[in-house]
């Protein structure tokens, strides 16, 4: 087929790019792209990246997806998230109603010029007609916070790509913006379709600053995310009730504990002892581990180190690993082979 004139041109292959895309979306492990989410009185949660700084093909960076009241809500956007986003078949664009971020450390951020740039490009794995709403913590001061100097400088870096997909593609301009949401203190950051996010400081070290979680209200069934945070009580207060805990893990062996390199490291985190402290006083239905370090030691030794502390029911995270918070919270694990979840 030859088609005439630039416009025609143009339509002719976005439509060839439209139909490929949906093809490469039907065989990326479900039957049809995943959207939005049915309406259900359910949360479903997807840990997209359970990993940290270490750039591991096993463990992409620190991402969740929380699937609530028909909305697609992404809790930070680490190194591989769009990757992880079109293996479920969601768009990394029109899929997305919101972005949170827990702080500014880059393991939380790396995916985040990705996730937005993809998002306006044309396809199923975009097609964002709007602005991408991002909300991130504020130190309280006059000075732009965190969230803001990233869209800033985000637009700035990447103006070409925007200005170029505008006129070459005629990518909207409402698509490529970013909306700022910044907040300070304890308190409800957002509330919409019967889904209330509540971001809470938490203690990743006093020059790490600000640091928040956020914990998921839908109806009946809520989920806590840690963020990155040492002990705290903050984070037990807030989570208080809640369904499902996910949780950040720092664990080394005695070796490496010796290393004066990972002290202040270690410093900034919860060991597993810690965490199953934390487990065991908020009692949810389930806990889970994300953002998972683990160094000279391994997944079985995490788990005996956290029952010393906490005997209830775990789950030490896998990329993919989806959670269905209902009556009970139910976990299905990504088959790789089969590139779905299992019946």
């Amino acid at each position: 087929m030859v088609a005439s004139g630039g416009m025609t041109t143009l339509r002719y292959m976005l439509a060839c790019i439209a139909a490929i895309s949906a093809l490469v979306f039907s065989r990326s492990g479900t039957a049809s792209a995943e959207d939005k989410p049915p309406l259900s009185k359910d949360i479903v949660v997807t840990l997209l990246g359970t990993g940290a700084p270490l750039p591991s093909p096993a463990r992409f960076g620190p991402a969740t997806l929380v699937q609530a009241g028909g909305l697609n809500l992404l809790f930070d956007a680490g190194r591989g998230v769009t990757v992880r986003l079109f293996q479920l078949g969601t768009s990394s664009g029109s899929g997305i109603d919101a972005v949170f971020l827990t702080h500014y450390h880059s393991d939380h951020v790396a995916g985040l010029p990705d996730l937005w740039m993809t998002g306006y490009m044309f396809g199923p794995f975009g097609s964002r007609a709007k602005a991408m709403r991002l909300w991130g913590p504020s130190d309280g001061t006059s000075a732009p916070s965190g969230v803001a100097k990233i869209a800033k400088g985000l637009a700035e870096a990447f103006s070409d790509d925007v200005r170029i997909r505008q006129l070459d593609e005629h990518v909207s301009a409402a698509a490529t913006q970013i909306e700022v949401r910044d907040f300070h203190g304890d308190q409800v950051v957002f509330d919409e379709a019967g889904v209330k996010v509540t971001a809470f400081a938490v203690n990743h070290g006093d020059l790490i600053k600000p640091s928040v979680g956020y914990r998921i209200d839908y109806g009946a069934r809520s989920v806590t995310i840690s963020g990155d945070t040492k002990f705290d009580e903050n984070l037990i207060k807030h989570a208080a009730g809640t369904d499902l805990l996910i949780h950040e893990v720092f664990a080394m062996s005695e070796q490496m504990a010796k290393l004066p390199q990972l002290r202040p490291i270690a410093a900034h985190h919860t060991s597993p002892e810690e965490a199953g402290t934390v487990f065991s006083r908020v009692k949810p239905k389930l806990a889970a581990y994300s953002h998972i370090v683990l160094l000279g030691t391994d997944v079985r030794e995490l788990s005996t180190r956290t029952q010393s502390t906490y005997l209830g029911p775990l789950e030490i995270g896998e990329d993919l690993m989806r959670f269905t918070i209902g009556d009970r919270v139910v976990t299905k694990r990504w088959n790789a082979e089969l590139r779905k979840y299992p019946d």
